[in-house]
Parts: structure tokens; sequence; C-alpha cells
């Protein structure tokens, strides 16, 4: 079921989709496990960088990342070159130092809403972390204590409002389900819709999970 690796030369196999790099989302409600799994991913794929959402956001603009992303990394990552970006700090409430983003074969772009629609052009790939999202906000407040009940308030409000507004999932390549075994990793809306880019099987003929 966990054969990450398998699924990794899926990706690499894929044509590049943002200049030389194949941009793969991992989307989400918030508590799914998409930090987790990315982690493991990008490990099947030899160390594939990994942007985190959360580096993009504010308090102020949950969900108002997609100038930062497509200006600092997208399209730098299209014409060859490292994105570079600053992260933001939570708790200092301020971007920190920059980074730097290279443009490697695969790229994962983990965070809620990686799949919406002005960053899909660029996608060559597009998972979603299949859990229902009562269970994964559920998951997310005990993961962060009760210190951000505050924060998780407003943030499942505004993750309802954007995924009202703009979906991910319908367009999702695959749908990883987690379980105490590993990850099954199952054809998305988009892979069964029709003649669309398929990351659920490569040249090994292989189950899809």
């Amino acid at each position: 079921m966990d054969d990450l690796a398998r699924h990794a030369d899926d990706l690499f196999a894929l044509p590049p989709s943002c200049g030389p790099v194949r941009l793969v989302a991992v989307d989400g409600y918030a508590g799914s496990g998409k930090s987790t799994f990315a982690a493991r991913l990008a490990a099947a794929l030899g160390g594939a960088p990994v942007l985190h959402l959360d580096d993009l956001a504010t308090h102020e603009e949950l969900f108002g990342w997609t100038g930062r992303l497509l200006e600092q990394v997208i399209l730098p990552l299209s014409r060859g070159e490292h994105g570079r970006y600053a992260p933001y700090d939570w708790t200092e409430r301020r971007f920190g130092p920059e980074r730097a983003l290279e443009p490697a074969p695969v790229v994962l772009v983990e965070g809620v809403g990686s799949g919406r629609r002005e960053v899909r052009p660029w996608l060559a790939a597009l998972c979603w972390m299949e859990l229902d999202r009562a269970t994964s906000w559920e998951r997310g407040r005990r993961r962060d204590g009760p210190g951000l009940t505050g924060f998780w308030d407003g943030w499942t409000r505004a993750e309802e409002r954007h995924f009202a507004g703009d979906p991910s999932r319908p367009y999702a390549d695959a749908l990883v389900r987690q379980s105490p075994a590993g990850y099954a990793w199952l054809p998305g809306p988009r892979s069964t819709a029709g003649p669309n880019r398929v990351v659920t099987h490569g040249s090994r003929n292989d189950p899809p999970y």
C-alpha cells in the first residue's frame, strides 16, 4: 500500500509543468496530514524541495498568498531560476530571512488551497488528502492545543469560505488516504474524468494502491 517510491517514479515520468519543474500540490483540509505525507513523498523523490504555504500566508491573509506564490516562486521556477521567498514567522508576526527554492525536477507545494484555480495551470499533479473536514479539524485542534482555539475558530471559517468558492478536490489527480499501514493512493476525480494527466499508474502496470 505504502509504495511511495513507485508513485515517485510516476511523478518523475510526467512532463514538466512549470519550466523544467514538475510542480506537485498536496492539498486537503487543515489537520488532514498534508505536511507528514509531503515529507514522506519528498523523501521518496530523493529529497525533493517542499514549499509549505504556511510560510507564505499571514494572520491577516490566511488565503491571500497567491500573489507571493506566483511572483516569488512559480514564475522564477518557470524560467528555470530559483524561487526566493521570506517565510512568515507566526510567533513574531513578520516575515523572516529569505530562503531559496531550487528548480528541481519535482517540487512539492503543500498546504490548504495549494490546488486553487490560480495555481492549477502550473501543476503537473494535484494530490488531495482524503480525510473529511470534521475529522481533519478535530485532529488539527488536538495537535495545536487549547491555546490556539481562537485561531482555529477563525481558520475554520476562512477555510470553509475558501473551498466553497474554489474547491480543489474535484481537480485532484490522486486521492491519498492514510491508514495504520501507510498510504493508499487512489485515482482522483480528474484522472477518472477523461484523458488527463494520471499519476496513479505508471509503466509497471501495478494496481493504484
